[in-house]
């Protein structure tokens, strides 16, 4: 189960965009190092078009933990392939999250702002003046306004839909809704809505949020009155002689009324409020709905603005990972960008795929795009493809060379091994695992051995393997196995074309990377030269 927005920002100053993070290895569908690996920060920039700051962390929180529930999936499709085809309800929701928008703002003042006092001047976002009532006044007013705009649009037809409007409703029927519609009743210990004021004769103060109150002020002028009734003087005399007499009473009392009553206000009511309501489970599903519907709205638009082809995935079950994909390109990178090559791929076989290449033919980004395309499917999301007809990952793992840490005690080859085998441990016949280089740091017939038994290992768990190399007596080996598929990056008159076609690259072009860079033979020989 995942965590609700407020129960994520709880620790918070200010409610954060990107706070979400990936489970531990093997507890979730990613961890840390493949989200950070796949670049999932720059894959949510280019996926979010939401508009609330509620849309846009449930969207981060998705990429942070994607689903691994076929079902679950699937319903987020339909739910975006109704507002796809019902203008009407696609519409009625973009008005409701384009006025969220601003007004959500007030209510995470009132959740998370820190009071200033009277005499306090807001400089900074979070921050609160005199005693509360207008950040109140206004924040309250949010939650109840998605309570009514909901109740007035006509159902949705899809699960997924169907429940968000029902969790946003559900909230009508609850305490703290009830708290917000008002009145509010102040007693010694606790705080009561209306429905908890029926048939009570208990002495109670009804709370309203504005620092004038009408009865206590009449109460004050009725004393007034009743002195001046019983104990005539000059001074409530109205006249001018009367006034400087009258001011050495009234100031001094609006000296005393405005911090007792509105510190009353702010320490007996405003306060234990927002502490509820930022504690409340129905504040935080009804915040969470809002986030989802934006986040909807968002897969659309990010499917309107990328450009060429976008497809909801086909998702389906099988007791081992498969994917097939025509034409697919990388979300970020290809995202308004028509001269992004696409690729096709396919793994349907019980195969190890094995990518070969020189540097910068593109086996990173085409392995990337795989990753990242998966990630977007089991969000439910459209992806940039053709087609695809995919099965859902329980596990997505990317592993990238890294350099050792001084501490780690067994070098980059043990560093290595170590992520390797936690992948390995973690991994199931569904899982994806694409690995970038093996065996780094250590001899050539120990690479060769090591690799080996790896990529043995990976191939009898029954899991979609990737491996990037370079080392093609690696390949060739596993393909007189018959274990191995390979692919390698295509090259034309010395210049990559970025497909990935059939075939084991046996080529280097180590050298013309290094004159690219200015690092070649040549190069040294002429810095050297000049030096």
């Amino acid at each position: 189960m995942k965590q609700t927005l407020l129960q994520i920002w709880q620790n918070c100053s200010c409610p954060t965009i990107k706070y979400s993070k990936p489970l531990e290895t093997g507890d979730g569908v990613i961890d840390q190092r493949t989200f950070n690996t796949i670049e999932v920060d720059e894959l949510f920039d280019a996926v979010n078009h939401a508009t609330t700051i509620a849309g846009q962390a449930v969207l981060y929180r998705s990429l942070s933990q994607p689903l691994d529930s076929l079902d679950q999936i699937k319903a987020k499709q339909q739910a975006v392939e109704e507002l796809r085809n019902n203008p009407t309800l696609k519409q009625q929701l973009e008005q409701i999250v384009l006025q969220a928008a601003p007004n959500e703002k007030n209510f995470y003042l009132l959740l998370f702002g820190e009071f200033l006092g009277s005499s306090g001047t807001a400089r900074e976002e979070y921050e609160i003046e005199g005693y509360g009532y207008l950040q109140y006044k206004r924040g309250i007013r949010f939650m109840l306004e998605l309570v009514e705009q909901i109740q007035a649009i006509e159902p949705p037809k899809s699960d997924y839909l169907k429940d968000i409007f029902e969790q946003i409703k559900a909230f009508a029927e609850s305490r703290p809704y009830s708290l917000m519609q008002g009145p509010v009743y102040i007693l010694e210990n606790n705080l009561q809505c209306k429905e908890q004021r029926k048939g009570s004769f208990s002495p109670a103060i009804i709370f309203k949020p504005r620092i004038f109150k009408p009865l206590l002020i009449s109460l004050f002028f009725g004393a007034v009155w009743a002195l001046a009734h019983f104990f005539p003087t000059d001074m409530f005399k109205v006249s001018v002689e009367a006034i400087p007499t009258a001011t050495i009473f009234f100031v001094p009392f609006l000296l005393v009324y405005f911090p007792i009553v509105g510190g009353f206000d702010r320490d007996s009511c405003i306060i234990p409020l927002r502490n509820e309501f930022k504690k409340s489970p129905a504040v935080a599903a009804s915040l969470d709905s809002l986030g989802k519907l934006d986040e909807l709205l968002s897969f659309i638009k990010f499917s309107d603005a990328f450009g060429g082809n976008k497809v909801l995935p086909e998702l389906i079950d099988a007791p081992h990972h498969r994917i097939n994909l025509s034409d697919a390109r990388n979300p970020v990178l290809g995202k308004q960008n028509p001269n992004y090559v696409g690729n096709d791929f396919v793994l349907d076989d019980d195969k190890l795929v094995l990518v070969t290449g020189p540097n910068s033919g593109g086996k990173t980004a085409f392995c990337k795009t795989i990753t990242q395309i998966q990630l977007l499917a089991q969000i439910g999301c459209f992806v940039p493809a053709k087609s695809a007809i995919l099965t859902v990952a329980d596990r997505i793992f990317y592993q990238a060379p890294e350099i050792s840490h001084l501490d780690d005690g067994e070098g980059r080859f043990g560093t290595e091994l170590k992520r390797t085998k936690d992948i390995f441990l973690a991994a199931t016949p569904k899982s994806l695992v694409i690995l970038d280089e093996l065996s780094e740091g250590t001899t050539f017939e120990e690479k060769m051995e090591s690799s080996s038994n790896v990529l043995n290992g990976f191939y009898r768990k029954g899991n979609s393997t990737i491996l990037i190399t370079h080392n093609h007596q690696l390949v060739d080996y596993f393909v007189d196995q018959g274990t191995g598929l390979p692919r390698q990056v295509e090259f034309a008159n010395d210049a990559p074309t970025y497909k990935l076609i059939p075939g084991i690259s046996r080529v280097s072009h180590a050298d013309r990377v290094a004159k690219k860079i200015g690092f070649s033979k040549e190069d040294i020989d002429n810095y050297l030269a000049d030096s």
